[in-house]
């Protein structure tokens, strides 16, 4: 699957801990990739 970039801007504090998790094993493309898959694929909501 190609890729495509998407460019945010973030609060200092939310990047800090970001890069906090590289040293964990965790990307910070892959973990916000895992977030964004798991809050699409989730059962739509009624009323929603």
């Amino acid at each position: 699957m190609k890729m495509e970039r998407v460019f945010i801007q973030l609060p200092k504090p939310l990047k800090v801990k970001l890069y906090a998790l590289r040293g964990k094993g965790f990307t910070v493309s892959g973990f916000i990739r895992a977030l964004l898959e798991k809050e699409f694929n989730q059962p739509k909501k009624k009323g929603a």
